[in-house]
């Protein structure tokens, strides 16, 4: 019984983290009338620096001339992959962008494999992609702009899995916080350069210190206790269900209907997703700052 419930409890934080990651992307896209996508993520991304940097303390970290590359492509591919995030997310629904970008750790996960099987897994997401993607007459028809971004965006999660493993690997759980830190000194001048002081009025700042403490430092935290208590496999068949989290959250938060085709597709990509992972030899870690 003790075991079963040191098994629940993690796997209610990981499920506690995809619904928190998407509660924050729903409260940012309330906000972008106001800040516009690339103001709202420098908001994000500045205010969760700031409480990762308190919890993490970066500035302990030993950078020497070996260990700092990685963290640096890390941080940059992290800031990047948060403006495409938010420019799609202005664009197209949230579950849909999030099914899209899943094909980034889906890409990972498969060819950390290459197994036979895992041809299965690509053509299912392919399938799923291409309902989605308004490519010929088969999709459905969402905004071809914010399908590109949200790809793109997949690619960028695909890079920040791969860095992030070596940046993790010399730095632990502080890399995360360096890496936001990067990120910030990209993108926070973007978005200012683009909303000037508007992001400082307290009308502003009170959301967006709610997206950075959801989508950032409680996600983060509760999927790290889970990855400590979680077989890796376990841990990453958890994280592909997280579409599902973003077309729920965009329904009943945003309001985004979403057609029995769009729902079709979201599947295949879960289920390869999660295919994949089973069938990897080494799962790769899907944490990501969205």
């Amino acid at each position: 019984m003790r075991n079963y419930s040191n098994t629940l409890l993690p796997i209610a934080f990981v499920l506690a983290a995809m619904a928190s990651v998407q509660m924050g992307a729903s409260i940012a896209k309330t906000m972008f009338p106001v800040v516009g996508p690339v103001g709202m993520v420098a908001l994000r991304i500045a205010l969760g620096t700031i409480v990762l940097c308190l919890i993490m303390r970066p500035w302990r970290a030993k950078l020497t001339a070996e260990n700092w590359r990685p963290l640096l492509v890390y941080g940059i591919t992290l800031g990047v992959m948060n403006v495409l995030y938010y420019l799609s997310l202005n664009r197209v629904p949230l579950g849909i962008v999030v099914a899209i970008e899943f094909i980034g750790p889906l890409a990972v996960a498969v060819f950390s494999s290459r197994r036979v099987v895992d041809f299965f897994w690509i053509v299912l997401a392919a399938a799923g992609l291409l309902l989605l993607l308004p490519i010929g007459h088969v999709g459905v028809g969402i905004d071809p702009v914010g399908g590109l971004l949200a790809l793109g965006a997949g690619g960028g999660w695909a890079l920040y899995i791969i860095y992030g493993q070596k940046a993790g690997a010399d730095h632990g759980t502080q890399s995360v916080a360096l890496g936001s830190l990067i990120s910030a000194l990209l993108v926070v001048p973007i978005g200012f350069f683009d909303r000037g002081t508007t992001l400082l009025s307290p009308s502003i700042l009170l959301p967006g210190l709610a997206v950075g403490i959801l989508s950032t430092a409680l996600p983060y935290t509760l999927e790290m206790y889970a990855l400590t208590r979680l077989p890796a496999r376990t841990f990453g068949i958890l994280m592909s269900i997280e579409p599902a989290f973003g077309a729920l959250i965009g329904v009943v938060y945003l309001h985004e209907w979403l057609t029995s085709v769009q729902w079709v597709a979201i599947a295949s990509i879960i289920v390869a997703s999660i295919g994949a992972t089973i069938s990897a030899r080494q799962p790769a870690a899907t944490v990501a700052l969205e």
